[in-house]
């Protein structure tokens, strides 16, 4: 297997056809299956070369997709997709699976406005046989395909890939739970590259796993329990049967789902996983087999940092990523600060994180607070939970989290937080757009799903400044809280002071006439260019809840019309809290309400983005313009 090291193609072409003589041909599967056994290996080469020269011009995530090569090569080789049904769990790691499945040459568009996911997506080709983003669904569609084909009658078979990660979530284990009671063929597929409990990988387990795997292990094995079921040594027997594989494979937890276990296997040896899926493939009932990878396999670069090259921008392969940036300070680092400075003064403060403390920017409280810092793994659910338990006892948790991942743990919210009006503090990071990932990771609800939620504050902070205003606000309430920021760099200084905000209180930034435009979070920057073209008065709210009722009065006395401004969909969002206040209030006036439309907002460049959707500085002029047509003066 190569290591890939040296100088790649220039940034001219999409990719250099010399470097990929086999990988040329395979514009799908069929292709790649027509190919003799002996040429895999060359493939796997080709095919890390182009994932690596690909994501090194777009950006986009490496270091899984480093990984999962030979097992997507593998996979593609031995079954019959796409009559076959493969469901990738998250989807980061499909960049392989994409390349072989006739999208190779729209690598370069990758995650930008009318290019390809980066996930798959059942709209962009028919090897994309479920939607996926978020982790741990895939055991569960899986399932649910497995069940269809068998009750129509179709001899497929059904392949869950999950991660070790998303093996922290409970929905893989209700999933197994069900599907070790059904009679389906089902293969769950364990990509490992992380479980430190994994034993070393080599000719013995790869041995093992073939012999596992085999259908003349299989029908001993039917022969046997039939046999001793019947003299009554059956349970006996099995025990003993767990008892010796034990001693050569890890624990037969899967195998009390109901599930054959088999593995581990090296997942960069084809020579180990093309016959062990190929006996699995003659196989009945649930199957699942182990497989071990590594993360940035073959890029030494990623190898050695796969976290820094998760998720990496453009860089230069022969260079590795560039030096940190010296830009302004992203909001996820204007939290991390926050939460530093915040523990070293009160000793109550816990953090809770899902498996995000790089993308939350905890790494330094990690460091510094470890007894402190609660990394559950990909649970939300729990973490919240979690943290109510600790909020019981007098502590006084902060869980950061993805506002597209709390949407997982919303029942928790309500159920466990807010009824018992329990002092945690959600901060709320990638808050509107969030770019290349797209749609299943846009913040575009959390609003709405939040502000119905009596006992709750709910913060969206303009800048840096005020996101820390309002982080230790949340904090020193007796009552739950959540602080909604967006992704990317903070506006303005965020300082060092712990001041907190008065609560449900909003300030007016502009004064003009006729138009009062009432902008929430990031958008008051916008709003204020805006505002300053057509001399309209500009206030920025603060609270989506408490909503600042006195101000929204006032605003409404003595203007036209009033404007609300959101980077969150509409219906339902913090406008929709203007016009219930303003009913309220037994005032009829007339409202205009920009913010995300009611449809998924695909994936490419937030600020080009944004601007297709009215939400720049000149879209929200010419919109609020357009209203004010015939306005009286």
């Amino acid at each position: 297997m190569a290591i890939l090291t040296g100088e790649l193609p220039s940034e001219a072409a999409p990719y250099n056809p010399r470097m990929y003589e086999l990988l040329k041909t395979i514009d799908d599967p069929a292709q790649l299956r027509s190919l003799e056994r002996r040429l895999l290996a060359q493939c796997a080469d080709e095919l890390r070369a182009f994932v690596l020269e690909s994501v090194s011009k777009t950006g986009g995530h490496l270091s899984s997709n480093l990984g999962t090569v030979e097992l997507t090569l593998a996979l593609h080789y031995v079954f019959d997709t796409p009559e076959d049904r493969i469901v990738w769990d998250v989807g980061h790691q499909t960049y392989p699976h994409k390349i072989l499945t006739g999208r190779r040459e729209a690598m370069p568009r990758l995650r930008m406005i009318d290019g390809i996911s980066g996930f798959p997506r059942r709209a962009e080709s028919k090897y994309d046989t479920f939607g996926t983003a978020h982790s741990s669904t895939s055991i569960s569609a899986a399932l649910g395909m497995a069940v269809a084909a068998k009750a129509k009658g179709e001899k497929r078979r059904c392949i869950a890939v999950i991660g070790d990660g998303a093996m922290s979530a409970g929905m893989a284990y209700e999933a197994m739970n069900n599907a070790g009671a059904m009679d389906v063929d089902l293969l769950v597929i364990l990509n490992d590259n992380e479980m430190s409990i994994s034993p070393p990988v080599g000719a013995l387990t790869n041995y093992l796993a073939r012999l596992l795997s085999g259908r003349i292990y299989s029908s001993a094995r039917r022969a046997s329990e039939h046999l001793l079921k019947r003299v009554g040594v059956w349970e006996l027997a099995r025990r003993a049967e767990e008892h010796v594989k034990g001693m050569v494979t890890p624990s037969t937890l899967f195998e009390e789902f109901g599930f054959n276990y088999i593995g581990p296997i090296d997942g960069h040896d084809l020579d180990a996983l093309v016959p062990t899926l190929t006996n699995i493939k003659k196989l009945k009932g649930p199957q699942f087999l182990h497989v071990i990878t590594r993360k940035g396999q073959g890029y030494k670069l990623a190898e050695d940092d796969p976290i820094a090259y998760h998720g990496p921008g453009k860089f230069n392969p022969a260079e590795g990523l560039p030096k940190a940036s010296t830009a302004r300070p992203t909001y996820s680092q204007i939290f991390g600060q926050w939460l530093c400075d915040m523990a070293a003064r009160d000793s109550r403060l816990v953090a809770v994180t899902p498996a995000m403390r790089e993308g939350s920017g905890m790494v330094e409280y990690s460091e510094r607070f470890p007894e402190r810092y609660f990394d559950v793994g990909i649970a939300e659910q729990h973490a919240v939970t979690f943290a109510a338990g600790l909020a019981c006892e007098g502590m006084k948790p902060v869980v950061a989290i993805y506002s597209t991942f709390l949407q997982r743990g919303y029942d928790q919210l309500i159920h466990d937080v807010a009824i018992q009006k329990l002092p945690v503090l959600f901060a709320l990071d990638r808050g509107g757009l969030v770019g290349g990932d797209g749609a299943t990771h846009n913040g575009a609800f959390d609003f709405a799903y939040l502000r119905t939620v009596p006992n709750l504050t709910v913060m969206a902070p303009s800048d840096a400044a005020e996101c820390r205003q309002m982080l230790t606000t949340g904090l020193q309430l007796d009552s739950p809280a959540a602080v909604r920021y967006p992704r990317g760099a903070a506006l303005g200084e965020a300082g060092s002071e712990l001041v907190p905000l008065p609560v449900g209180k909003g300030e007016i930034r502009r004064r003009g006439r006729r138009v009062a435009i009432v902008a929430f979070g990031a958008m008051l920057k916008p709003a204020l260019e805006a505002g300053e073209a057509l001399d309209a008065t500009v206030a920025n709210m603060r609270f989506v809840k408490p909503l600042d009722l006195d101000l929204v009065k006032q605003l409404a006395e003595t203007h036209h019309l009033i404007v609300s401004v959101e980077e969150h969909q509409v219906m339902g969002g913090a406008g929709s809290a203007v016009c219930e206040a303003l009913a309220g209030l037994g005032l009829e006036k007339r409202v205009l309400l920009l913010g995300l439309p009611d449809r998924f907002i695909d994936h490419g460049d937030p600020a080009k983005l944004l601007a297709s959707l009215g939400l720049d500085a000149e879209g929200l002029r010419a919109s609020i313009a357009n209203a004010m047509a015939g306005m009286p003066d």
